[in-house]
């Protein structure tokens, strides 16, 4: 197998999962993509993870989908139904993670890269990072969800000047419009990004969590709150998170989620 992925955790509360193929700027092959949904099922499934950090081996995130495999991969019909079958999977699967999920990216997060950190929740950069989606440059298509994301992050006009030119976006462009939620600097780029995931697992995870499926709706054009989601707001108020949150408030102390 060219390339694994590997996983891990900071605290009892942060895990990791790393693309590890920095050979090759850690392309996925093809069974990298089918791995991908079973390994993020099994981070999941651990009731006590509030946040996952995403992040290439080395010096690039991920150059997305191993080009030296497609000459087998497009082989015929069927393979090629297999390849991006497994591609959507991973893709549905770390956009549904249960928690909130972090991407750390230096260097290249091209292509499937950019893709896969679209599906992630917040992107932290540091100054050597860039962004490139070149279908284009290979006379294929991106999938259709992952234009759907692209366009609703950066807006119809970028997302066409993103596919149609391949061109590379740049921290401070990519900030501006959307790509990026932060640029901080190379040495501290590990730093801020298990900062700001150690803050996120000290609030409630019952909220984080539900407010992540309200933005899921929203994402998929949803203009009104579902029954489910009307309920889990309501009763939120009668959580116990929200009993902790409340008791700290008043006791002038942090809450203990």
């Amino acid at each position: 197998m060219s390339g694994t992925l590997r996983s891990g955790y900071h605290s009892k509360h942060i895990a990791w999962l790393e693309f590890s193929n920095p050979g090759k700027r850690n392309a996925l092959s093809l069974d990298m993509w089918k791995a991908l949904p079973s390994l993020l099922d099994e981070l999941s499934a651990n009731p006590d993870l509030r946040v996952l950090i995403v992040s290439g081996e080395g010096e690039h995130f991920t150059s997305g989908a191993d080009i030296s495999e497609f000459e087998t991969i497009f082989k015929t019909e069927d393979t090629a139904k297999d390849f991006n079958e497994a591609v959507d999977a991973a893709f549905d699967k770390l956009v549904e993670f249960r928690a909130p999920t972090l991407a750390k990216i230096r260097g290249g997060a091209v292509g499937g890269g950019c893709g896969l950190a679209l599906a992630c929740d917040v992107r932290i950069t540091d100054e050597t990072a860039f962004f490139a989606i070149p279908p284009a440059k290979l006379g294929i298509i991106y999938p259709f969800p992952e234009i759907t994301r692209l366009a609703a992050t950066v807006g119809i006009p970028m997302a066409k000047d993103m596919l149609f030119s391949a061109r590379k976006i740049k921290p401070e462009e990519a900030l501006r419009i959307g790509l990026a939620n932060q640029i901080v600097s190379s040495e501290s780029l590990d730093i801020e990004v298990l900062r700001y995931a150690e803050t996120l697992a000290k609030l409630s995870p019952h909220s984080l969590r539900v407010t992540k499926e309200v933005m899921a709706h929203i994402e998929k054009g949803g203009v009104t709150a579902t029954p489910d989601i009307t309920n889990k707001i309501t009763t939120a108020f009668v959580s116990d998170d929200f009993k902790e949150g409340f008791r700290a408030f008043l006791e002038k102390r942090q809450p203990e989620f």
